[in-house]
C-alpha cells in the first residue's frame, strides 16, 4: 500500500520531466451530462498520456540504483514513456509490446528511444517476456501498473486535480490494470475523502467490477476493446486492495459509448483523445455515474490515436 506522502516525495522527483496539464471546462458537455464537467488534460501530457508520472518515478529510481538496462511491457503508451524517460536518463531500454501493437504507438516508442520487441497477445504473455530480457541482461523490469513507484507516480495527477479545481465532487478515471486509479484514490482519499471517485471499465473488459463483486482478484478472458489500454485481464495484486479500499464505484461503459464520447469530445472541445480516455466521459454522458448537478472531473487519460 502507497500513502500520500510516497505521492508528494514523487511529484517533488519527477516535477522537472512532466508538465502540469490544465483541467478543461466545456459547457456543451456539461449541458448533455448534467453536471459542470471538467476534464484533466493528460492527452497533453509529455509522450501523450499520464504513464511518463508513473514511469519518471520508478525510472529514475532504478538509475539512482545504477540500473544499466531497463525493459518494460506495453500496449504503447507505458512503453513510450520508459522509452522516454530512460533515453533522458541515457539508459538502454527495450519495451516488450503485443504482437497486435498499433503502428502508431509502435513508432512511438522507437521515436522516443526505445527498442521495440513483440510477443504474444495478452498483458501476462508480455510482462514473462520483459522480466526474461531483464534477467538475460541484467537489467531492471518497470511495472506498467503493479508497482509502489508507478502507483505514487500515477497519484499526482490527484494532487493536481484538488489544487486545481478546489471545488470538485467526483473524479472519474479509466481503469485497466489499476495503476492510476490506485494512485489517484490514494491521493484523494487521504486528502480530502468527501470526493468520490468512480472507476471505469469497458463492458468487454470488466476484471476489476467483476473481481469486487466477488471479493477477489478475478481474471477474464482476452478483451478486443476498441479501448486497447484497458485490455489487462486481471487487476494488479498490488493496485487490487487500494482500490477495494477506497474506490466509490466502478461502472462500465459499450463500446458503441466510448465511440460516441471520443467523437462528441473532438467535435465540442476540439480534443483528439484516445478511446482509453473516453470511456470516462461516456460514463458521464450515459447518466451512469449516478450525481446531478456536481463538479466532475474526468480524467483523460491519453492522446495517442492512429488518426487512420
Amino acid at each position: 500500500m502507497i500513502i500520500v506522502h510516497d505521492i508528494l516525495q514523487a511529484k517533488r522527483d519527477i516535477q522537472n520531466v512532466i508538465d502540469t496539464t490544465p483541467i478543461l471546462h466545456s459547457r456543451s458537455l456539461s449541458e448533455i451530462c448534467g453536471n459542470e464537467m471538467y476534464f484533466k488534460a493528460e492527452h497533453l501530457q509529455k509522450t501523450g498520456s499520464f504513464k511518463i508520472r508513473g514511469a519518471t518515478n520508478k525510472v529514475k529510481k532504478m538509475v539512482r540504483e545504477k540500473a544499466a538496462y531497463i525493459t518494460t511491457a506495453s500496449s504503447g503508451n507505458h512503453g513510450q514513456a520508459v522509452s522516454y524517460i530512460a533515453t533522458q536518463l541515457g539508459v538502454p531500454a527495450t519495451v516488450v509490446a503485443p504482437e497486435d501493437v498499433r503502428d502508431t504507438k509502435r513508432k512511438a516508442i522507437e521515436a522516443y528511444g526505445g527498442k521495440i520487441e513483440t510477443f504474444g497477445t495478452t498483458s501476462e504473455e508480455r510482462i514473462s517476456r520483459a522480466k526474461e530480457l531483464a534477467k538475460e541482461k541484467n537489467g531492471v523490469f518497470i511495472p506498467p501498473y503493479n508497482d509502489a513507484f508507478v502507483m505514487a507516480g500515477q497519484g499526482t495527477i490527484g494532487l493536481e486535480i484538488l489544487a486545481q479545481l478546489p471545488k470538485a465532487n467526483v473524479v472519474v478515471v479509466p481503469i485497466g490494470g489499476g495503476g492510476l486509479i490506485a494512485g489517484i484514490l490514494t491521493a484523494i482519499k487521504q486528502s480530502k475523502p468527501n470526493v468520490k471517485v468512480i472507476g471505469v471499465e469497458p463492458e468487454i473488459a470488466n476484471d476489476t467490477y467483476l473481481s469486487l463483486k466477488s471479493g477477489e482478484i478475478t481474471e477474464v478472458p482476452g478483451s478486443s476493446t476498441i479501448a486497447d489500454g484497458l485490455r489487462a485481464s486481471k487487476p494488479g495484486f498490488m493496485t487490487y486492495p487500494i482500490i477495494q479500499q477506497y474506490v466509490d464505484d466502478i461502472v462500465l461503459v459499450s463500446e458503441d459509448e466510448i465511440k460516441e464520447a471520443q467523437i462528441l469530445v473532438l467535435e465540442r472541445m476540439k480534443q483528439l483523445i484516445e478511446p482509453s480516455a473516453a470511456v470516462t466521459v461516456a460514463a458521464a454522458m450515459s447518466g451512469k455515474l449516478g450525481v446531478e448537478g456536481k463538479n466532475i472531473v474526468c480524467v483523460l487519460s491519453g492522446g495517442n490515436v492512429d488518426v487512420r
